[in-house]
């Protein structure tokens, strides 16, 4: 099996052979039917590692990496917080140093707002889009600083449109979409980071800064973010958004979130071990 970078991924009829990988890791339902049979066509030489709940027979696997607020557990389980994502000092550096001219020279402190959007559990309507600009611009607006907006896929048109009016008047950079993404400098010249409670995602990438982390409420409920959100109050990394901005040495410290090294050295450790 071969890899092609030019090729968009395999399909159903797409010729699967040795030669096999030694370490398999995969993410997503739509690999489960690979991930499944990988150990039987390698005849067990394939450590196949599983990212997230496959909801499935874990027996299947070498190594799952579920996040802990899934509340999935075994002997080849090894939960993390969040979700595996590339932030690392080296490139929130690097992105930083790429966007400095931009940022440099906004009024400090710097907030990062990190929009989310539409979800099997939460949305953000036009009615909670209103609110939560007036309750930011109130905000950051307190602190005298800038803001550094940046929207997901996710984010319903119309919500951005009441944010970027309801934002505007701040000093800041609200990202409109075109040229290259500022996301993670955004996260790395901030003071302070709003993301919204509809992704894991969002929150793990502003926890690998060590900023102070606030959560803002959207639209619907989940019983499992509001698990993963105690969690990353328990380690001291966010809490909710109340109208204030935790800055400055009051906001509390805490080691950067470092959960994708932390799972790759056990998915080494247990590929040695085998």
């Amino acid at each position: 099996m071969e890899y092609d970078p030019a090729a968009p991924g395999l399909e159903r009829r797409s010729d699967i052979g040795p030669p096999w990988p030694d370490i398999w890791i995969a993410a997503g339902r739509a690999t489960l039917p690979l991930s499944t049979r990988m150990r039987r066509w390698s005849r067990g030489r394939t450590f196949v590692v599983q990212t997230q709940d496959p909801r499935t027979a874990l027996g299947a696997f070498d190594l799952v990496i579920p996040p802990v607020h899934d509340g999935l557990a075994g002997p080849n389980v090894f939960p993390i917080v969040g979700a595996p994502n590339r932030m690392s000092p080296e490139r929130l550096a690097s992105e930083l140093a790429r966007f400095q001219a931009r940022i440099a020279d906004l009024p400090r402190p710097h907030i990062a707002l990190i929009v989310g959007g539409r979800s099997k559990a939460f949305d953000l309507p036009p009615q909670r889009a209103a609110e939560m600009a007036q309750e930011v611009a109130r905000a950051v607006g307190a602190t005298g600083g800038s803001i550094l907006v940046s929207f997901t896929r996710r984010t319903p048109s119309e919500a951005r449109r009441i944010l970027r009016e309801g934002l505007g008047a701040l000093p800041g950079w609200i990202w409109d979409g075109e040229g290259e993404n500022p996301y993670a400098a955004f996260l790395a010249a901030a003071d302070a980071i709003l993301v919204t409670e509809d992704s894991a995602n969002l929150a793990t990438d502003a926890a690998a800064t060590g900023k102070p982390v606030q959560v803002l409420a959207m639209a619907g409920t989940s019983a499992k973010f509001a698990r993963f959100h105690a969690d990353l109050e328990q380690r001291g990394i966010a809490n909710r958004f109340a109208g204030v901005l935790r800055v400055g040495p009051e906001s509390g410290a805490y080691a950067p979130l470092d959960e994708t090294n932390r799972a790759a050295r056990e998915v080494l450790r247990r590929f040695s071990a085998r």
